[in-house]
């Protein structure tokens, strides 16, 4: 097996402001490998949050390279890798082996004629309607992109919250619930509230409206979270909290849901160790993502039907997407019944 990689940046179509931040555009590295005439691919989006600049991923895949180019055959590694952490993967950082895993998974799919998700025991093709995210805007766009949403099949809305003004964050759910009456709307301030302030201000946003909260409060304190999700009104989700497969564990029966994101956790090995981990314990699963292009969240979609929550788009934010395959754009993903992670390049998509 031959194992390389192509860098290029994903632009967004407007800039999502969120609490702790701003981005206009990210990295991505998309990972090749190739074996037997095919090519399987995976992509990595850069990331500060996560620590994970571009030169930082390249560094760990040129440090990768020798130990997948000595894996014997990609059906083997792939069963091996699905049994226990193949050694010389295992050390990569989660978003760097998420990446790899989803590139030997396109291509062992690519080999036997079979889509992935059947690979990974769905025989139907998984689709789930996804949440759409609006970020920290003013009340009256964000009623409007409510609306736009709401108009193109969006059922679910992600608002970004943790503004320095609540009274902000108040009125722009406010003006979402109007801009979309029917849909379900989600909340995120991305852990920028106190423990005080999520007892205040939780009953005031489901009292307009809002189903479910992702980390409302400050990442390290999951004590403090288990206490926060026990007196409020709407499920409590961890997102910064829950990183590793440990976390997840450890936050089981705590909350009502976990948010599993494969640059995250490391990948779908680890994505359906969590979900196997939560099973029957009160604590449910949510798929999250990266902003990222369709490459990137096709792997995530493949695993659609096994959680409560769906928050998979990352592509839908791109201001011209380099792949194509996964939908969305209706409000609903789809995993593909082509072969492999189903997804295909763009005739305009740029590398450098």
């Amino acid at each position: 097996m031959r194992l390389t990689w192509h860098a290029t940046e994903l632009e967004l179509a407007e800039p999502l402001r969120i609490s702790r931040s701003v981005m206009a555009r990210r990295d991505a590295v998309w990972v090749a490998i190739e074996h037997g005439g095919l090519t399987g691919w995976g992509e990595v989006v850069s990331s500060d949050y996560l620590g994970l600049p571009t030169p930082r991923i390249v560094r760990h895949l040129t440090t990768a390279r020798p130990a997948v180019e000595r894996l014997p055959d990609p059906e083997t590694a792939w069963h091996a890798h699905m049994a226990v952490a193949l050694p010389g993967l295992s050390e990569l950082p989660a978003g760097v082996l998420a990446g790899v895993e989803a590139a030997l998974l396109d291509l062992v799919g690519k080999r036997a004629g079979r889509p992935a998700h059947q690979l990974l025991g769905t025989h139907t093709a998984p689709a789930a309607q996804t949440a759409r995210t609006i970020g920290i805007v003013a009340p009256i766009p964000a009623a409007a992109q409510a609306a736009r949403l709401a108009m193109s099949g969006f059922t679910v809305i992600k608002i970004k919250a943790g503004s320095p003004d609540p009274a902000e964050d108040l009125a722009r759910v406010d003006a979402v619930r109007t801009g979309a009456p029917d849909a379900g709307l989600l909340l995120d301030p991305n852990g920028a509230w106190t423990e005080r302030q999520a007892h205040d201000l939780l009953p005031r946003f489901a009292d307009l409206g809002v189903t479910a909260v992702e980390q409302p409060i400050a990442p390290g304190s999951p004590d403090a979270l288990a206490r926060v999700a026990k007196e409020s009104p709407v499920p409590v989700i961890a997102d910064e909290d829950a990183v590793s497969y440990e976390d997840a564990v450890a936050l089981a029966g705590q909350v009502h849901g976990v948010n599993v994101k494969l640059a995250k956790c490391g990948g779908i090995r680890a994505a359906l160790r969590i979900h196997e981990a939560l099973r029957g314990s009160g604590t449910d699963l949510m798929l999250g993502c990266l902003t990222a292009s369709s490459l990137g969240i096709a792997p995530a979609v493949q695993l659609a039907d096994r959680a409560r929550w769906v928050d998979l788009d990352g592509h839908l934010l791109l201001a011209d997407d380099p792949w194509t395959g996964i939908g969305g754009a209706d409000g609903t993903v789809r995993a593909a019944d082509r072969a492999g992670l189903g997804v295909r390049r763009t005739p305009t998509a740029v590398v450098r």
